[in-house]
């Protein structure tokens, strides 16, 4: 297909009708009476928002260089909930005048260079400047806010109640209920998403859970599936008299055949779970569960194997819930200075990535 071409003043007079008919739209929703934008979906019911980047991303126009305007304007305000989260609406606006300014001065014989540059000069002292001003959002400022952007006084009270309960560093997750009641549910300790691999672990019959206490914690990077790999292990746990909580990529054959047998026998009180995660994730993973705990990875990277460690690598924990679908761990034994220094190298790697999911999963972690 033939590229159609555009030049000079007509070309950025389409750019900036391009632009200006997108940020129109966003910039109704702005403020404290912003209104709502109707979006029209091909499939489904209509979409009723006030998000700015929800509404840009719905925007196509039928003029190609016009759209071309309203894509620049679209990376706006993604870029921005990308870094930021929020605040799209603003920046599509500060776009907006940007470009119309830009445009003004360029057609009174202003270099493009020399407005660039100013203008890069201008953010860094205004960024300086907020950043002096910023202050905490605390307490009751919290469930304004949350209020504003959830346009409900009950929903903003329950989001400030939960920052308040996890902290800058915690993970909210908002889930549909199958009730008619908004709730909040705080989960203590870390949790991951996998469950006991056979419903004979369970200890509470009538919560359908499992439930260790003081536990030791054996943390196997690859697959169990031969009881003589870790036999020796399996008989010095059952000598300290603690229940026994197992992590690996799998647990199958007659090694989770035995571990079902000792517990229905009432020999040892152990559960085996799935490793969370995937590929390199995994192994971050299962990492972070050592770290907290104060266990030791066994690995064949690591040059360490089942049949050939003790006591000495397994971890500890308080308390040990699992479900069928998800595991909690409260109160590891992990020193707080390996624990501070993952922390800190989680926030680093939160810094550098520039993946929607790989930051959500990060955030996860640090959690």
């Amino acid at each position: 297909m033939a590229k159609q071409l555009a030049f000079n003043d007509a070309a950025r007079r389409s750019l900036e009708a391009g632009i200006d008919k997108l940020a129109n739209t966003v910039k109704v929703t702005l403020g404290p009476r912003g209104r709502n934008v109707v979006l029209d979906k091909k499939w489904g019911a209509p979409t009723i928002t006030n998000d700015g980047v929800t509404i840009a991303r719905e925007i196509e126009l039928d003029d190609p260089y016009e759209n071309l305007g309203a894509q620049l304007a679209k990376e706006v305000a993604t870029k921005t909930n990308d870094v930021a989260g929020d605040g799209t609406t603003t920046a599509t606006v500060l776009a907006q005048a940007l470009v119309k300014e830009g445009l003004r001065n360029v057609a009174a014989g202003a270099a493009p260079s020399q407005i660039k540059r100013g203008i890069e000069v201008s953010v860094e002292a205004v960024a300086a400047r907020l950043l002096e001003n910023a202050r905490p959002v605390e307490g009751t400022q919290v469930a304004s806010v949350a209020a504003i952007s959830a346009q409900s006084d009950e929903i903003g009270e329950l989001l400030a109640e939960a920052f308040g309960k996890v902290g800058k560093d915690g993970v909210i997750t908002i889930e549909e209920s199958s009730t008619t009641q908004t709730e909040l549910v705080l989960t203590e300790g870390m949790q991951f998403d996998k469950g006991y691999l056979s419903p004979y672990f369970v200890t509470d019959t009538e919560r359908q859970e499992a439930v260790l206490e003081d536990a030791l914690i054996l943390i196997n990077q690859g697959k169990i599936s031969s009881v003589q790999d870790f036999l020796p292990l399996l008989e010095k746990a059952l000598q300290s008299s603690k229940p026994l909580f197992i992590i690996a990529e799998d647990v199958e054959g007659e090694a989770l055949s035995t571990l079902i047998v000792n517990r229905i026998r009432g020999t040892l009180n152990v559960v085996a779970v799935k490793a969370p995660g995937f590929g390199d994730r995994r192994k971050a993973m299962l990492q972070d569960i050592a770290t907290l705990t104060g266990a030791q990875v066994i690995s064949a990277e690591l040059g360490l194997s089942l049949d050939s460690v003790g006591l000495e690598v397994l971890g500890t924990a308080r308390r040990i819930t699992v479900t069928k679908d998800n595991t909690t761990i409260v109160d590891g034994a992990g020193s707080a200075e390996d624990v501070a220094a993952r922390v800190s190298q989680l926030r680093a790697e939160l810094t550098r990535t520039d993946s929607d999911w790989d930051r959500e999963k990060l955030q996860e972690r640090l959690a």
